[in-house]
């Protein structure tokens, strides 16, 4: 049985955050209205033993204080628009800069910076809303985003489907991602497990993936093949990293068949990832660094992986004969993604 909706504290402002749990079977999975976000989600590993395989933190003032997008809702932009600018319809617009040049997942004030409003709660799902107005972030249109989480015990494990809805009345650039550290050890053994995130098995259906330049900007897709990026047959990251002398990933795949596994070999946790977009984004928490405590630890670089489903980082000013990705959004034709997360043991 679900809990209804309960307050996991008060903004600076003195508005309510609120919370509320889903469960299915052995799984139970707390999200709050912080940019609609993924608090905690609890379950087994090949023992039985349950525990939290996502990083974030106890109560909101953590979220308040330190902005890692943990398990939110990412938009208006998901990852990086070069040089904070794009045109659109023969418009330039101008972005605030919160990644050296570049807007990041939205700017400043994304949406995972905004408290989200519940409007459906049923026994397996949760439905959250915001309102985003023209000019918000510099973006174009008025904007109402959903997402709707969705928690079930099936034969093939526990499934969360994560689906994103929007609309707007202008034209304007939207691509929602999920934004789950993930640590499938349990945040319990992290202590006794430096670097796990690196041994964890990742297999991603993906035979290109996207160099960028020195302000991390996609320089155009390249093959996978003979690279640190080929994880087409499933390979440890720290077994990809020693072979390209890599400290770390927050790179895109560009994804074939929307899938992806990431397998952790000692707790036996398991995911499996199912998308309609285009892109992947892997990144292995590389600048955590002491300063942050989230749920009693103090969080290390590698203690977890996420692996966001997006469209390609920057894709509002790529040339459209390279980039698949088309994140224009207009009046009357409503904005669509979907994210499946199939969690089981082996």
């Amino acid at each position: 049985m679900n809990d209804a909706p309960r307050i996991f504290g008060h903004m600076p402002d003195g508005d309510a955050v609120s919370a509320v749990t889903l469960r299915a079977g052995t799984a139970e999975m707390t999200v709050i209205t912080l940019g609609a976000a993924i608090q905690s989600l609890l379950l087994p590993d090949r023992e039985g033993v349950i525990d939290d395989i996502v990083l974030g933190h106890d109560d909101l003032a953590g979220y308040v204080a330190h902005r890692k997008n943990f398990g939110a809702t990412v938009g208006r932009v998901a990852n990086r628009i070069a040089g904070g600018r794009f045109s659109l319809d023969g418009q330039d617009f101008e972005l605030p800069q919160n990644n050296g040049t570049n807007t990041l997942h939205g700017g400043p004030m994304g949406f995972d910076r905004l408290n989200w409003r519940i409007t459906a709660l049923d026994e397996a799902s949760v439905t959250m809303q915001v309102d985003s107005p023209d000019g918000d972030q510099g973006f174009p249109g008025n904007v109402t985003a959903q997402v709707v989480y969705t928690l079930t015990q099936g034969s093939k494990g526990t499934v969360l489907d994560i689906s994103y809805h929007a609309t707007t009345d202008a034209p304007t650039p939207l691509a929602l991602t999920h934004h789950s550290y993930f640590a499938l050890v349990g945040h319990g053994a992290l202590a006794e497990r430096p670097d796990s995130a690196l041994d964890y098995v990742l297999t991603v259906s993906a035979d290109r993936y996207l160099p960028t330049d020195e302000n991390q900007i996609p320089i155009g897709p390249a093959p996978v093949g003979a690279t640190p990026f080929d994880f087409r047959e499933g390979r440890r990251c720290s077994t990809a990293m020693r072979a390209g002398a890599l400290s770390g990933y927050d790179h895109c795949l560009c994804l074939t068949e929307g899938r992806a596994t990431l397998y952790d070999p000692t707790s036996g946790r398991r995911m499996r990832l199912s998308t309609d977009q285009k892109g992947l984004q892997v990144y292995t928490s590389n600048h955590f660094d002491g300063t942050v405590v989230g749920k009693g630890r103090v969080y290390q670089p590698h203690d977890a992986i996420c692996l966001e489903p997006q469209a390609w980082p920057n894709a509002v000013n790529m040339d459209p004969d390279i980039c698949p990705c088309d994140v224009i959004v207009r009046p009357g034709k409503p904005y669509e993604a979907r994210i499946t997360l199939t969690f089981d043991t082996e």
